[in-house]
């Protein structure tokens, strides 16, 4: 159900932009990190549920920082509903340091 949530706090952004502009919406895009709580097709489905304009995705790689010295994408070993399990692909630590791919952003809205 936390899709749900997410998908609102990311229209409620998409009305400021609508009222602001003065101009309905024909598009957003919004980017999904590959380790983020939510996979991007659930992402994806929900926002094109609850809207009648177009919904462009984007995947974001992840970037990890380990304590072996690795820098650079995880192996993901799951990912589902509100879990993805991963690990460094040099020395297998699971759940290395995550930098950068954890988000859900709203990267454009085009009016």
């Amino acid at each position: 159900m936390h899709e749900q949530i997410i998908a609102q706090q990311i229209l409620k952004q998409v009305e400021i932009v609508e009222k602001e502009k003065k101009k309905k919406v024909k598009s957003i895009t919004v980017e999904v990190g590959d380790v983020a709580h939510l996979p991007l097709e659930e992402m994806e489905a929900t926002l094109k549920a609850m809207v009648k304009y177009k919904v462009i995705m984007l995947a974001k790689k992840a970037k990890v920082q380990c304590g072996c010295g690795f820098v650079g994408e995880p192996k993901i070993i799951h990912k589902g509903h509100d879990s993805t399990l991963f690990e460094c692909p040099k020395c297998s630590l699971p759940m290395p340091k995550i930098l950068d791919g954890h988000d859900i952003i709203l990267k454009e809205v085009t009016v």
